[in-house]
């Protein structure tokens, strides 16, 4: 796809400061969590465990991008739908960026279907040869071996899931490739240092996902006026309901119930690092408004969906506002 590709489209998005965002946020999530605290930081290097990061941190000429969509996914799959994280990168005119967020991973690489949590320092020539690519896949097979420590130290026995299907069919494994399929939410920026939110909540009293929390309170607060967030968080503690999609159904995906039974659903103990992007608002877009997929060090990864041990979960994240959305071969 070229820069002047009709199926390329940019908004500007509302860039409050961060002092504004942090009460907006802290009101926001303490109408859903008992413990929260948001701040204005100085970015540590989130190129450290556990947050693993391609880049040390978030900020330099923010966007976001969303690529695709569910459409090219079901009721049967689009397989010509492929895309790159470097194009992607270009296209919105931030080449040898960092690219970071959730999607789906190539079919013609892993073979089958499965989750991509997008974590690559594209280059700045362009191309699918990325300066750092720290990303990772989830797929379902039940017979693969595989190891538990594919995103570093392993855990206990103890904080490893007890279910069989669980044990046996996730497979999380490094991805070295940028080449992705159907969809793709993306945080995009140079990857640098600077002012950030710090965002600390525990003890979930409401029905929102973490997430959820933060754009709606975004939403509520700004109405119309659409605000975007990029970043990575860690649940430290708690389990946390993910999915993770099997092979390509056999059969036509047409309804919400067809789509949860073909999915594979799992809980998965801490910790688990979240690469996240959320808007308050889509101006016409056709957005995903929400999407985080995540990978941790017992070899589990896949879809966040949300958690499911309230008393006792915490979150700790990193989150910047993005200056620009681009919306990327928009399915019709």
């Amino acid at each position: 796809m070229m820069e002047d590709d009709p199926g390329l489209l940019r908004a500007s998005l509302l860039v409050p400061p961060l002092a504004e965002l942090r009460d907006v946020l802290q009101a926001g999530l303490a109408e859903n969590f008992e413990q929260v605290d948001v701040s204005v930081v100085d970015c540590p290097d989130l190129q450290l465990a556990p947050f693993c990061l391609a880049a040390p941190g978030l900020c330099g000429d923010e966007r976001i991008a969303d690529v695709g969509g569910v459409p090219y996914l079901m009721p049967e799959p689009r397989k010509d739908k492929l895309y790159d994280l470097g194009d992607v990168s270009r296209l919105v005119g931030l080449p040898g960026a960092l690219v970071l967020g959730a999607g789906a991973a190539s079919h013609a690489v892993l073979g089958m279907n499965g989750e991509l949590m997008a974590n690559v320092l594209t280059s700045p020539q362009g191309g699918k040869e990325a300066v750092n690519n720290r990303s990772f896949s989830a797929r379902w097979d039940r017979n693969a071996a595989k190891s538990r420590s594919v995103a570093g130290e392993g855990v206990p026995d103890e904080a490893r899931p007890k279910n069989e299907e669980e044990e046996h069919g996730c497979v999380l494994e490094p991805y070295n490739h940028t080449e992705f399929a159907f969809l793709g939410n993306l945080f995009i920026s140079q990857g640098k240092r600077g002012k950030v939110l710090e965002i600390r909540a525990g003890v979930r009293t409401g029905a929102s996902n973490f997430i959820s929390c933060m754009r709606l309170a975004l939403f509520r607060n700004y109405g119309e006026k659409p605000v975007g967030l990029g970043g990575v968080f860690v649940m430290e503690e708690g389990d946390a309901k993910l999915h993770v999609m099997p092979r390509f159904s056999p059969c036509p995906l047409h309804s919400d119930e067809c789509v949860n039974s073909w999915l594979k659903f799992i809980t998965v103990p801490p910790p688990l690092s979240c690469l996240s992007v959320l808007v308050s608002h889509d101006p016409a877009l056709s957005l995903r408004l929400e999407h985080v997929h995540c990978f941790g060090p017992h070899g589990l990864g896949g879809h966040y969906h949300c958690d499911v041990t309230p008393r006792s979960v915490r979150y700790h994240g990193y989150f910047i506002p993005a200056r620009e959305i681009y919306r990327i071969d928009r399915p019709s």
